[in-house]
């Protein structure tokens, strides 16, 4: 829109203006329409950064930055941790770009915030068993494209996660991040009341299930039991309320008939498709991305076969889910 068209438009001239204050349901496709208001808070925050050691510039609504300013090779002061771990905090996702750093650089940067998961069903490297490496081809398709919390069926999930694009394709292979304290408070008062107090089962078989030989099942099921998380986790740092349930990994509603647990999970799941709530990270070689893994769920989409996509992913240990 060009400044003559801007200084001509007149506040009411758009026949939705009347409406802007509130949601329009369309009930016969159980469809609402209209801006997001709990967003503005959020937004109005993270909106003027104020960083000593780190540029930090906004890119989503209520989760997303870029970072620069610092590089991740080698061992970083104690101010600049502190800055990428409270920015990690406000925006949940962080992007650095242009950062050739090599695979110790890579486990060396995520030790700095914790320590470092090794994952039973994705091996990493004998050098760097923390780094799980997500080589996809001709031959081997992503089958990260739903939206999901990863590991959930620990104990004790990720606190979070740092990917680095290897090779990336030419179009393609983007991932999104969905804010699920934002998906919370966007749900009426009466649903998050009642999943307040709710736990759910998270298990690994439902996406792992098939990569475990029959013979390991029973091992691998005592060493992995079914865990109860709460479907509404309390963020252990900022205290927000989130959703903390996914189609990935959480089976049931604890202690729900099935058909009625179903029903909420998946009206709850849904919350993470809504655009509004959401960041999209698109890939060049050499970007790292930080998330908060107990604030955000990710979708890898899948869209780039049969070309090559190479990501390796350090993930830190966090605490149990209250």
């Amino acid at each position: 829109m060009n400044s003559q068209h801007q200084s001509d438009y007149k506040v009411g001239t758009d026949p939705a203006s009347t409406i802007v204050a509130r949601r329009v349901q369309i009930a016969k496709f159980g469809l609402e329409l209209g801006p997001m208001p709990h967003l503005a808070e959020e937004r109005r925050r993270l909106a003027h950064p104020q960083y000593a050691h780190l540029n930090v510039t906004p890119l989503g609504a209520t989760l997303g930055a870029e970072i620069s300013g610092v590089r991740l090779s080698g061992s970083l002061s104690g101010e600049v941790v502190a800055e990428v771990r409270r920015a990690l905090l406000d925006y949940k996702v962080l992007v650095f770009r242009n950062q050739p750093i090599s695979a110790d650089d890579h486990v060396g940067f995520a030790r700095q915030f914790g320590d470092l998961e090794v994952h039973p069903f994705l091996p990493g490297s004998d050098d760097n068993p923390e780094l799980v490496r997500f080589a996809k081809g001709a031959d081997t398709g992503g089958f990260e494209n739903g939206w999901h919390h990863d590991v959930t069926w620990r104990e004790v999930p990720s606190m979070g996660a740092i990917l680095r694009a290897v090779e990336v394709p030419r179009t393609g292979g983007d991932t999104l991040f969905a804010d699920m304290a934002a998906a919370y408070d966007g749900l009426d008062e009466a649903t998050r009341e009642r999943i307040d107090t709710l736990e759910a089962a998270h298990d690994y078989l439902l996406a792992f299930g098939n990569v475990v030989p029959e013979d390991k099942k029973a091992e691998m099921r005592a060493q992995y039991p079914v865990v109860h998380h709460p479907v509404v986790r309390t963020h252990p740092e900022t205290g927000r309320k989130s959703l903390f349930v996914n189609a990935y990994f959480t089976s049931h509603i604890v202690g729900m008939d099935n058909d009625e647990g179903n029903q909420l999970l998946r009206r709850l799941f849904a919350q993470a498709a809504i655009c509004e709530y959401q960041y999209r990270v698109s890939w060049e070689n050499d970007q790292v991305v930080f998330w908060d893994n107990r604030a955000v769920q990710h979708y890898a989409v899948s869209d780039y076969f049969p070309d090559v996509r190479v990501m390796e992913r350090a993930s830190i240990i966090g605490d149990r889910p209250r």
